[in-house]
């Protein structure tokens, strides 16, 4: 069997396809693409997840670098990104025969790091782009009487849609939730055989079945969180093991002078929590938020929303391109074209309509004080010194892969470098994600550079394709 860490949208829908759920081509549907549309006329009995993926994939273009990704969202939303609502070219058959034995481990309930967002948090990406396989995120909302702001969802309704699909889909019986994984290694096949081992699953008898053909399987080792509090070991023997933890583990530090000082934070709740608390509010000295990507203009917003006064702290210059907020659409995000504009029009060299909130574009931090006095300096070298009632640092987050030799460094594509979602993701094959430096473990989602729900389910049929040509279930 293959276990995988990791229990968000990468992992639940790679577990829907091993369960035996087959998308096939919906005879009599018709694709915008034309060239596409031949190419699945080929072979209308053929299952998707047993032909040529690279053959179906060429030639497509759109906002994910992956091939597959692209190839998987477009048969599910063939002209969505022209705002279209034609309908999936895709049907679903079950087919119980060909499922593989699988594991998903996961630290929170199926949905992943989901629910460690604010509930009331409205996602980047349209709400029907959050949706899973066969199971249209704009029907479930529906039913709950529920729609979109602004073609948006909540954090909180994605949530509750993740673990719905897992209970909807029947997949809960491969789920193992309150799991932590602490390592992950090679070792010899008959090193284990004379082993006995504390087991996740029920049947383990099963484990064993396949492990003659492989003279190297991946020991997983970890424990779970038991309701007590408490930690039961556990260690797990497979062939192939899928990493799909995400990134929201770790945040990035500045790595300044009193960067672990207690009014400095890395994480957005750290605010939600002062402004429950009411330890910040109008009359407090400002609140220092560092970092320009989404996540510090929704901290942003959350503050100007409570009156407390804001000093904005980032590297690059506002009209710079690689800006998040100059490639949204203005219409679709309002609020984030409102921050932006706060950012352009509110430096410190002219005061803006919004008061209380100061920008310093080309800036950065030199250190924090145990005073709450924090430096900064601007790209001339020139230092200023301001008293802040707390810090915020969301400059993106960094995968936590502690639990793989050497950090997971050494199957990155830059192997001197740790592993990072936007510039240094894992190095896998493009048509199955298996790590090239190692054979049997495969990466989804954004530790293999795919960071949108969207698109980390194209990698999911990847990997699902690969294991069933390797455990011979796909037919002739």
């Amino acid at each position: 069997p293959l276990f995988f860490s990791g229990n968000g949208p990468s992992g639940i829908c790679l577990s829907y396809l091993l369960s035996g759920y087959t998308p096939y081509f919906k005879r009599h549907s018709l694709h915008p693409n034309p060239i596409l549309q031949r190419k699945l006329e080929e072979a209308p009995e053929v299952s998707l997840m047993d032909q040529d993926l690279e053959y179906l994939s060429e030639g497509l273009e759109g906002r994910s670098h992956s091939p597959v990704a692209l190839l998987f969202d477009t048969l599910q939303r063939p002209d969505t990104d022209f705002g279209g609502t034609a309908e999936s070219v895709l049907t679903w058959w079950h087919e119980p025969d060909r499922a593989i034995p699988h594991l998903v481990l996961g630290r929170n309930a199926p949905g992943g790091a989901w629910h460690s967002i604010e509930g009331s948090m409205v996602t980047l990406s349209r709400g029907e782009w959050m949706g899973l396989p066969d199971l249209p995120f704009k029907e479930w909302l529906k039913q709950r009487r529920r729609g979109f702001r602004n073609n948006r969802a909540t954090a909180e309704d994605i949530a509750q849609y993740y673990q719905h699909y897992v209970m909807k889909k029947g997949l809960q019986k491969n789920f193992r939730c309150g799991t932590v994984v602490t390592s992950v290694r090679k070792v010899s096949a008959e090193s284990i055989s004379n082993h006995t081992h504390k087991d996740l699953q029920e049947d383990s008898n099963s484990l064993w079945n396949s492990n003659e053909r492989s003279t190297e399987v991946f020991q997983v080792d970890g424990f779970l969180k038991t309701v007590e509090g408490g930690k039961e070991p556990f260690s797990i023997y497979a062939e192939n093991v899928v990493l799909a933890t995400g990134t929201y583990d770790n945040p990035t530090w500045l790595g300044v002078k009193g960067e672990n000082l207690s009014y400095v934070h890395h994480q957005l709740s750290a605010l939600e929590e002062a402004v429950k608390s009411n330890s910040v509010g109008i009359m407090s000295d400002p609140l220092l938020i560092v970092g320009a990507g989404l996540t510090a203009a929704d901290a942003i917003l959350l503050a100007h929303h409570c009156n407390i006064p804001v000093i904005h702290v980032f590297r690059r210059r506002v009209t710079d391109p690689g800006l998040i907020f100059n490639q949204l659409p203005k219409m679709m995000y309002p609020e984030y074209h409102k921050v932006h504009q706060m950012m352009k029009e509110q430096t410190d060299a002219c005061s803006g309509p919004y008061e209380s909130y100061i920008s310093l574009p080309e800036h950065h931090v030199l250190s924090f004080g145990k005073d709450k006095k924090c430096i900064f300096q601007d790209k001339n070298g020139c230092q200023k010194t301001s008293k802040i009632s707390m810090a915020l640092v969301l400059t993106g987050s960094n995968p936590n892969l502690s639990f793989l030799p050497n950090d997971g460094i050494d199957l990155a594509m830059d192997s001197d470098q740790p592993v990072n979602p936007k510039r240094n993701p894992i190095d896998v094959d493009p048509f199955t994600y298996e790590c090239t430096q190692e054979k049997g473990l495969y990466a989804l989602g954004p530790l293999a550079g795919d960071n949108f729900v969207r698109f980390v389910q194209g990698g999911a049929l990847a990997v699902a394709s690969s294991l069933l040509k390797k455990a011979n279930k796909n037919p002739p």
